[in-house]
């Protein structure tokens, strides 16, 4: 396997392009990473893992040249740079593992595990090995937040109290699949899989958590998993991040409200990069992540509120850093420990939600 050095001297030949392996083609695969990877400058897609005969042919059609192989011993042969996981949750860690075991740098999709303590074991294994594991919250990358961020690092709101953030769908009859079974091992429902993204989110922006409270239920008919979920986060630093994720919501809330003293921020609708993906764009046509001004959100407070530019999606920076990282340039995107102190929220919320009470959070978990 290739060791994960930096490769770059001024005045020598520019880096070679890094292999990368993919396990899983379904939505996370062919919609979010073959096409990022195979359009991030000095990433290339190598190889595709899956055993679906369709999806076999669909990555052979949508990457011409990629090896496509039935099972993840397929991969170490091909002196690969780096895996990315892509598979149901239920199979990060084994996959994640079997990785860092051929040593080889790894991407997992959220979420890393289905507890925190796997988290940590997965992270302590990869830091053993001495090999980079990180964690695809794309969602960090989605022009609304990216605004909401820098409104926050520039002092525009003043004292921020409280952060609003909703993931909410009209979807009321089940689709079936994986994520919607109850097995816990599964990881699946809403609170793992928009909640990653909510918690993670609030996180980045406001720092670790102190208490948590949820509200965690299953509204459809013969729903197993979670499908509408409100979580109350108290930030060490006093902030309150109000969460909500929800299949059954008829009639969609903000985005993101953001309150402080000096100011507010308010914006509807989701990013518009994964609808541009599903549609078969990518980061390398014009306009990619552009938002018009038609979708602005509004800042300010009271009737002096105005649309405010929305700074442009830009989930193509995800796998440019992760390649600089690759070389010895750049810290990783994200840290694999990041999912840990996620993963831990996402359990607090889900105690509140059974024991009906709030959950403290030590500073090492939060």
């Amino acid at each position: 396997m290739t060791t994960h050095t930096p490769e770059h001297t001024p005045g020598h030949t520019p880096d070679r392009r890094l292999r990368v392996g993919l396990i899983g083609y379904g939505l996370a695969g062919s919609v979010f990473h073959a096409p990022l990877i195979s359009t991030t400058p000095g990433l290339s897609l190598a190889a595709v893992v899956t055993a679906n005969p369709e999806r076999q042919a669909q990555a052979r059609a949508e990457h011409p040249g990629v090896a496509v192989v039935d099972g993840i011993d397929g991969l170490w042969p091909l002196d690969l740079d780096l895996v990315v996981v892509a598979s149901p949750n239920r199979l990060h860690v084994a996959h994640a593992t079997a990785a860092l075991e051929a040593g080889v740098a790894v991407v997992v999709d959220k979420p890393l595990a289905a507890s925190a303590e796997e988290a940590d074991a997965l992270n302590a294994h990869a830091e053993r090995l001495g090999l980079p594991l990180s964690v695809f919250q794309n969602r960090r990358w989605d022009g609304d937040f990216l605004t909401v961020a820098e409104l926050v690092r520039s002092g525009r709101l003043g004292t921020v109290h409280r952060f609003e953030s909703r993931f909410e769908r009209w979807r009321p009859q089940l689709k079936g699949g994986w994520r919607e079974l109850g097995d816990p091992a599964e990881a699946g429902g809403l609170l793992y899989d928009l909640g990653s993204h909510l918690v993670d989110q609030a996180l980045t922006l406001f720092g670790p958590v102190a208490e948590v409270y949820a509200e965690v239920d299953c509204r459809r008919d013969g729903a197993q998993a979670d499908d509408d979920a409100f979580v109350a986060l108290r930030h060490a630093n006093g902030v309150r991040s109000h969460l909500w994720m929800s299949a059954v919501t008829g009639s969609l809330g903000p985005r993101f409200r953001v309150l402080g003293s000096e100011s507010a921020y308010v914006c509807y609708g989701l990013d518009g990069q994964e609808a541009a993906l599903r549609e078969g764009r990518t980061p390398a046509d014009d306009g990619w992540g552009a938002v018009p001004e038609s979708a602005y959100g509004l800042l300010g407070a009271g009737e002096e509120a105005a649309p405010h530019p929305t700074l442009p999606g830009r989930y193509q920076h995800y796998y440019a850093q992760v390649a600089e990282a690759l070389h010895g340039r750049a810290p990783l995107p994200v840290e694999g420990r990041d999912a840990v102190a996620t993963l831990a929220v996402l359990a607090a919320a889900r105690r509140s939600a059974a024991e009906r009470q709030l959950v403290p959070l030590g500073p090492e978990q939060g």
